[in-house]
């Protein structure tokens, strides 16, 4: 039976983020083709932590930095090796190839950080993006990850495309992988409530994200006074995962904008809104909260950057504007026009339908693997680049995490 490994940067967390929640994506894939799946991580659990064991997955808590982990990985034998984000991959893959060079190693980018941090630097700024910020320091680690990879998994298109256009990334190194999603049927979507029996705006989205926290904060400062002003009846509620105080403390109902904090569900939270909105200033990846609207029935105003590879080819199931009056304007529009409400949840069904089933998606994933698998020595034959730096750059990473090690023991003793 084939053996996956993975390595978490955190433990998944399914109801708290979209990274969760793809997560658990991939390991109800890898199940689905009959192989023993182990999930590890060196974080620390929290309570709300996806409760592996019931999918059968098996569970490892392991150290950085300790050659327990090397133990650990020789006994296992894994034939593939998942790494969650190329942190992970930085920590652990030499390691790896040490002891299980003939595993295939795959990276879950999750979203490309090194565009996130650049659109953070440039909104902060105040200017547009350029070339020279998108070169950032965390590029130079997170290319590296992936060209010492067998494959990496890109959940946008658009990051399939800056990596081939900007970083020359072979495309046979790269895999476009959207979120994973069963159809929505028509029993589903008919008993959706309908216009009448929703009201109020919806925001959602972890805290401890820095996108999500600006979305909040622009908001309350800019868009949420537009659009009060045209509907003071309406109501703004914003949940997500670990408010912070600084955040609760933005909670105001005199305005009608209400910090709800977690949802013990996003979608049936979500159902009960009339539209979401997600007016994201910078950030990467596809976007969970977005994913969530469309499955239920809501639709949504947001930016060009939340819209971002979602969407391709398709109308979107709402507005999409940067101009913070056109997004107060749209927003109430939606709120207040049944038809263009009915129109924009027809076209979330549509995009769930045809951009991210699940079927598709999965076989286009095992193909992948399995014609990887067969061509193992030449495929990495034809990424000598990728060979090189698994040569010196993870030889400089492993003489660190010994020295790491090393004097930890000393300060035991």
């Amino acid at each position: 039976m084939t053996s996956v490994l993975i390595i978490g940067y955190v433990w998944p967390e399914p109801d708290s983020s979209a990274a969760g929640s793809r997560m658990l994506q991939l390991i109800d894939f890898f199940i689905a083709q009959n192989w023993e799946v182990t999930f590890s991580s060196p974080a620390a659990e929290s309570q709300h932590r996806f409760a592996f064991e019931s999918l059968g997955v098996k569970k490892e808590n392991i150290k950085i930095n300790s050659t327990c982990f090397d133990s650990f990985i020789s006994t296992l034998n894994p034939d593939i090796v998942l790494f969650d984000r190329f942190i992970m991959e930085e920590q652990f893959g030499w390691r790896v190839e040490k002891f299980c060079p003939n595993a295939l190693r795959l990276l879950e980018t999750v979203d490309l950080h090194c565009l996130r941090e650049a659109r953070h630097k440039a909104l902060k700024q105040n200017q547009p993006l350029t070339r020279q910020d998108l070169f950032n320091d965390i590029a130079q680690r997170e290319i590296a990850s992936i060209l010492r990879c067998d494959l990496s998994i890109l959940i946008s298109n658009h990051e399939v495309k800056i990596l081939v256009e900007e970083f020359k990334i072979d495309p046979a190194l790269l895999l476009y992988l959207p979120f994973m999603l069963d159809p929505l049927t028509d029993e589903q979507t008919y008993n959706w409530p309908d216009y009448h029996q929703r009201q109020h705006f919806i925001s959602i989205g972890n805290f401890r994200h820095a996108p999500n926290w600006d979305a909040v904060l622009y908001l309350k400062q800019t868009l949420w006074p537009l659009i009060h002003k045209q509907l003071p009846q309406a109501e703004l509620h914003i949940y997500g995962a670990y408010p912070p105080p600084k955040a609760t403390q933005l909670h105001q109902p005199k305005e009608n904008f209400l910090i709800r904090g977690w949802a013990d569900n996003a979608i049936a939270v979500m159902q009960q809104a009339r539209v979401c909105l997600a007016p994201l200033r910078f950030g990467a990846g596809l976007k969970g909260k977005l994913i969530d609207a469309m499955q239920s029935g809501t639709p949504s105003v947001t930016t060009k950057t939340g819209a971002e590879g979602m969407h391709t080819g398709l109308q979107w199931n709402g507005f999409i504007t940067d101009k913070p009056t056109d997004f107060a304007d749209a927003a109430v529009e939606l709120y207040k026009n049944e038809a263009k409400f009915t129109r924009s949840q027809k076209r979330g069904i549509k995009l769930i339908n045809t951009l991210y089933n699940k079927v598709e998606h999965s076989k286009t994933f095992r193909d992948k693997i399995i014609f990887i698998q067969n061509n193992l020595q030449q495929h990495r034959l034809n990424n000598f680049t990728g060979s090189m730096l698994r040569h010196h750059s993870m030889k400089s990473t492993q003489y660190m995490a010994q020295w790491i090690e090393a004097k930890n023991n000393l300060i035991k003793k």
